[in-house]
């Protein structure tokens, strides 16, 4: 039944995949069809069946394994004692929300009434190698605004668009106007720093005015069964190009360790096209398509459940690299400067 849940939902998950830093929305959407064994809506039910839940269907225990260790029956030996006993809500969802974080998955959450357990250390223990003071100095007050787009052409014939999330689309004729407007640049940055991801279908409408025939881009699994290992074989995906206006000339992607989900997935598809270099940190990660299931006290719980893999069927759950690592440096913060658009600026002026 979960495959074929999965897939059922597939298409909703793609157009709404929500990044971690929204936690206000409806979980309608998103509706579960996890077999779970009945248990009290007491402490010790609530966490047998939330261990449960995860050890049947969440899809990267194996890589996280290997990663640094993860072995999720003794995480079952450690909090089982902490869930014994009387205890309130909040400290229920302490024990709870703990456990979850063993798991380092920004796309795991637990949802309550009174607060929403999350993992963010994903981008907290970084340096986020980006400042708004300082973009404001390049985009002026004369920048042009488009959805969740702002975009200006530099003073050296250098197209600059940020898009600081995926949450809402750009729409097609506003992804045509930003084109044409960059027509006669040298070459484009395309800045997602601090985008924590949205709607995979964003992503991938923007991806696809920088493609120019199908092309190969990742893989996707399935869940077929309970045990860690029970996956489908992968399926690939692949990208078209737009059918409009499309970028032909080199771009430069910055990014930074804020970059998931969604966004994630945005890098991996631009990693595709000969013509595009990233620049920047690597990404936060975040490739699994979640899943919804729910507690016998009603609070939800959200869970990585299709692993997702690029084009050469590697492993972005935690990030991807750069083709040139910078970090923002002390002394251009003090000019005014930012060192990762002045790197591209520089990169795309030299490129060959």
């Amino acid at each position: 039944m979960m495959k074929k849940t999965l897939g059922k939902y597939r298409i909703a998950l793609k157009q709404w995949l929500i990044l971690p830093l929204l936690l206000t929305f409806h979980f309608s959407l998103l509706t579960s069809c996890v077999d779970v064994t009945e248990h009290e809506d007491t402490p010790e039910g609530n966490f047998e069946a939330l261990w449960r839940i995860i050890d049947e269907h969440y899809c990267f225990f194996d890589y996280k394994q290997q990663v640094y260790g993860l072995d999720w029956d003794a995480v079952y030996n450690i909090y089982k004692v902490r869930a014994k006993g009387p205890m309130n809500d909040y400290q229920l969802f302490e024990v709870l929300t703990d456990m979850l974080s063993e798991l380092k998955d920004g796309h795991v959450n637990l949802y309550t009434s009174f607060d929403n357990g999350r993992y963010w250390h994903w981008h907290e223990d970084y340096p986020s190698n980006f400042s708004d003071t300082l973009q404001r100095r390049y985009l002026g007050t004369d920048y042009h605004i488009a959805s969740v787009a702002q975009y200006k052409i530099l003073d050296d014939n250098i197209g600059y668009l940020y898009v600081g999330s995926f949450a809402n689309e750009i729409g097609e004729s506003s992804l045509d106007e930003i084109i044409k407007h960059f027509a006669f640049c040298n070459g484009l940055i395309v800045d997602i720093r601090g985008n924590g991801g949205g709607q995979l279908t964003a992503a991938e409408r923007l991806a696809a005015r920088f493609c120019h025939e199908k092309t190969l881009t990742g893989y996707l699994q399935h869940k077929t069964g309970k045990g860690h290992n029970d996956f489908s074989d992968k399926e690939a995906e692949y990208l078209e190009p737009s059918s409009r206006f499309r970028w032909q000339k080199p771009t430069v992607v910055l990014t930074n360790r804020e970059v998931y989900s969604a966004a994630n997935d945005f890098v991996k598809l631009m990693k595709c096209f000969p013509e595009v270099k990233t620049v920047g940190d690597q990404t936060g990660g975040g490739a699994g398509l979640p899943f919804t299931s729910s507690l016998p006290n009603g609070w939800t719980v959200r869970f990585s459940a299709c692993p997702s893999y690029d084009r050469n069927g590697q492993q972005i759950e935690f990030g991807i690299a750069p083709d040139y690592p910078v970090g923002q440096t002390d002394e251009d913060f003090a000019q005014g400067r930012d060192t990762l658009i002045e790197f591209a600026r520089k990169l795309l002026a030299e490129w060959k």
